[in-house]
């Protein structure tokens, strides 16, 4: 099974909310599936994912950083592609605090514009009450062990 190394974000606002993309996939190997995620992309060949943490924020959301500091946690998993392909994912998130929540969607692929049909800042209160499938699982949790949301 091929690897697929991922950057994966967790931006917080200055009102300690994360960030999430709802996917909403109508066709292909994916079709019927709704959930919401974390901004985040593949790593590309002789990226690093500090690099690929830094672009995907970039082009997912149009917020432009300099740096990122070391992942604060990691998953592996197998995943399917939105062309069926299932790979090994290897995730790494990266913690990111923004000023401005202003979300532009100018840099998305065709991919991202189709399958990408909201966005939303969460709060800790609203991840533990949704009834939607959220990525990855045990969000608000992570985030609180982080000290990004307040405790529960």
């Amino acid at each position: 099974m091929r690897e697929r190394p991922a950057a994966r974000l967790l931006v917080i606002s200055p009102a300690r909310e994360v960030l999430l993309f709802r996917f909403v996939h109508k066709d292909g190997a994916l079709a019927g599936k709704d959930y919401w995620a974390t901004p985040g992309g593949g790593v590309e060949p002789g990226e690093s994912f500090e690099a690929a943490a830094i672009r995907e924020l970039r082009e997912e959301t149009g917020m432009v950083i300099d740096s990122v500091n070391a992942s604060v946690a990691q998953r592996t998993f197998e995943l399917m592609l939105p062309d069926g392909e299932t790979v090994l994912a290897i995730e790494r998130f990266y913690l990111v605090h923004v000023h401005d929540t202003q979300v532009s969607r100018a840099q998305w692929t065709a991919e991202e514009v189709q399958v990408m049909a909201d966005h939303r800042w969460w709060s800790a209160a609203a991840l533990r009450q949704t009834t939607d499938l959220v990525w990855p699982a045990g969000l608000a949790d992570l985030l609180q062990a982080l000290g990004a949301f307040e405790p529960a």
